[in-house]
């Protein structure tokens, strides 16, 4: 059967999950004589070939008029058919594909799964296609031709593609580790999230000992807010795999990413709580092969989610800071004795060290560039550490401002080397609790005094943290209660943090399907920052603001918890909260700059987000919480002298929503005052200044 390039379009799913395509390119110029023989001789190697039924040949027309084409097709079949005797029509199919179409070659290149070459023809490359001989293509097995196209896909992106081509390999039953992996990376990848699920619980059921499986299951089931399957895969794997500590710091230290009713708050915390004493009554670090096991298991993940059920995590954080450091005491004894503050010679610098997973634009070390563009270079020399390998803008300006910088990329004792080589007099980890690896060198004593900062707020409990750096405006009054460090308090918001650049607005809310005469509430958090307590004050907004819409940018994971908030008062969700993915930079600050009011999240305060919003001229309403993560946005506002939309509680936080909902001349007259004192906010050297005093004090009292 002859297709043509239309027809193969139309019928795209047929060739995308049932034939092997094979092209071949002819030189149409040729002689009669010698096109008929390159056509003979191809189709008798497609013909010859086991699997010719399932083989589809796509020869080129691109150069030649399909009229052409078919009429030395037809001769050529006809031949054949004549000299073998035999229905050539029983072999592979036969279509006529045009790739000068760019169209049509885009979507059919993708399914090639083969070329054959002839010798009277260029052999110039195509769409990194494998080509092969006739001779070749007689040897080459079905199999490793779905296979060349399968990685082929995969690796270019082509998620579906893919998908079809390692679904044929197992139904021909070609299991191997590869191919799961990488079909569990499609379905990921391409969002199907069943799928992917699936296909997870397949290959632990063949592989039970691959721990990234493990893993890969765990994680994700806690990330889309399946607490107890995550619970309960890790469970599964300490069976499977009895000697990983990873999946002992799962099974017993696992706590969700979202909480879906109040009380689970409780019921996790507790459980965590003991589970964090059997860990630790369960961790052995006599043999080597046991301080291996648990240090690689530290250096996979850390306790990240603990710090958003929005109470005191000081005794918690303690007992696991020393775990952690029990674990790198008994890998790199070596690096935990106290060091000697080195006597400071005259006309020498102060030395200071950054250390950093993320030392490019994070919005947990972003403000950090401000810190060292202002650092008075007379008295201090830096060192930067980047750990991390994710280079961009930012990294060059931490370059710029350092005195030295050092780029050492998941080298653990490279970068501890470098570091005591250095013989710094202060160490400072923007933070602490984000990355793994940071999380382990931080374990370590690499400097007399090791400071952290806030760009993860939450006390870091290792007996080798000195000093927690946070801000006068931040804290309350019994804030040391929350720290293991000694907590200083730096003028302003203790961070100098740099003018956000926002472009002009360029689109408009019909862009983003966002109604004109609505009144948009920026909801920008990540879902774990929202806990359920809270969700019953975006319906009374919406019940008292008609027009409400709360655009979520991340924040899928709560639509079951609004449903039934909204519905307690007999309201519909769906008419209020819109759901968008994570959009990029210029739509990020598009929609910031297009909505109306800035709703900030209780217990933990947005950070980077409410700066940029601010930038924007955004008005925020915010609630100050108990603990410092709950207080950024209200200590904002403060440097700004824009207090207006602090609230004091939640029925305050409610009222001021609705007023800059409802009254657009108090709105703007907001937005105005706060884009009149951004010189108030933004580039503080004050910060600066008390923690360059800081330091001279610190170095003062060690020696």
């Amino acid at each position: 059967m002859i297709s043509t390039t239309e027809e193969l379009s139309n019928d795209f799913d047929s060739l995308n999950t049932n034939n092997i395509n094979i092209i071949v390119f002819l030189d149409w110029s040729q002689t009669e004589d010698n096109l008929y023989q390159d056509l003979e001789k191809v189709i008798q190697a497609v013909n010859n070939h086991p699997a010719s039924s399932q083989i589809n040949l796509m020869i080129d027309i691109s150069n030649v008029s399909e009229d052409v084409a078919n009429l030395a097709l037809s001769g050529v079949l006809m031949n054949l058919l004549m000299a073998d005797d035999a229905d050539v029509s029983a072999g592979c199919e036969v279509s006529l594909v045009d790739s000068s179409d760019v169209y049509q070659w885009e979507i059919i290149s993708t399914q090639v799964h083969a070329r054959i070459i002839l010798d009277s023809v260029n052999q110039e490359t195509v769409a990194n296609i494998p080509e092969y001989s006739i001779d070749e293509f007689c040897q080459i097995s079905i199999v490793q031709l779905i296979y060349d196209l399968a990685n082929r896909l995969f690796q270019i992106g082509y998620w579906q593609g893919a998908i079809a081509q390692y679904q044929k390999l197992l139904k021909l039953q070609i299991n191997n580790l590869e191919i799961y992996s990488n079909l569990i990376h499609c379905y990921r990848s391409s969002q199907q999230t069943e799928a992917y699920y699936t296909t997870l619980h397949q290959a632990i059921a063949l592989y039970p000992t691959e721990g990234s499986l493990h893993f890969s299951l765990i994680i994700d089931l806690r990330r889309d807010g399946r607490t107890q399957e995550a619970i309960a895969s890790a469970e599964h794997a300490c069976v499977c795999l009895p000697d990983d500590y990873t999946f002992k710091l799962l099974k017993y230290l696992t706590v969700p990413s979202i909480y879906n009713y109040v009380d689970e708050i409780d019921f996790y915390r507790q459980r965590y709580t003991q589970g964090l004493q059997d860990l630790i009554a369960q961790t052995s670090l006599d043999t080597l092969e046991e301080k291996i096991n648990a240090f690689n298991g530290i250096g996979r993940l850390t306790n990240f989610y603990l710090s958003y059920q929005a109470q005191n995590d000081r005794d918690l954080q303690r007992q696991y800071g020393q775990l952690v450091h029990d674990i790198m005491a008994a890998n790199y004894p070596q690096w935990v004795a106290p060091l000697s503050m080195p006597k400071l010679q005259p006309q020498q610098k102060i030395r200071i060290g950054y250390l950093s997973h993320y030392l490019h634009s994070y919005s947990g070390t972003l403000w950090l560039t401000g810190w060292l563009r202002y650092c008075n270079h007379q008295d201090f020399e830096v060192y930067c550490y980047y750990t991390g390998n994710d280079p961009d803008p930012v990294t060059e300006q931490f370059q710029e401002y350092s005195d030295i910088f050092h780029h050492i990329p998941y080298n653990l004792p490279g970068v501890c080397e470098q570091v005591i080589a250095d013989n710094l007099h202060i160490l400072v980890f923007p933070e602490i609790g984000m990355n793994p690896q940071t999380m382990q060198i931080a374990a370590l004593r690499l400097a007399p005094v090791q400071c952290v900062a806030w760009g993860h707020p939450v006390t870091t409990g290792l007996p080798t943290i000195d000093y927690f750096l946070s801000s006068e405006l931040m804290e309350p009054e019994n804030a040391q209660e929350h720290y293991s460090e000694t907590l200083i308090r730096l003028p302003n918001i203790g961070v100098s943090y740099p003018k956000p650049y926002i472009p002009p607005i360029i689109k408009t809310r019909s862009d983003f399907q966002f109604p004109d005469d609505a009144v948009i509430y920026l909801c920008c958090q990540a879902p774990f920052k929202y806990l359920p307590q809270y969700d019953f004050i975006l319906a009374e907004i919406a019940r008292r603001v008609p027009q409400a819409k709360f655009v979520f940018l991340r924040g899928t994971l709560l639509q079951s918890r609004l449903q039934r908030a909204f519905a307690a008062i007999g309201l519909n969700s769906e008419d209020y909260c819109v759901f968008l993915n994570i959009p990029d930079r210029l739509d990020y600050l598009m929609i910031n700059l297009l909505s109306d009011v800035y709703l900030d999240t209780f217990t933990w305060s947005g950070g980077n987000t409410t700066l940029e919003a601010i930038a924007c001229n955004l008005p925020i309403v915010t609630c100050p919480g108990e603990f410092m993560r709950g207080r950024h946005s209200d200590s904002f506002l403060k440097m700004l002298g824009v207090t207006e939309t602090i609230a004091a509680n939640e029925a305050e936080y409610i009222d001021i929503a609705v007023k800059l909902g409802l009254d657009s001349m108090w709105r703007n007259h907001i937005a105005e005052k706060i884009s009149q004192r951004h010189h108030l906010l933004f580039d503080d050297q004050a910060c600066v200044a008390g923690l360059e005093s800081f330091y001279r004090k610190v170095l003062s009292a060690e020696c």
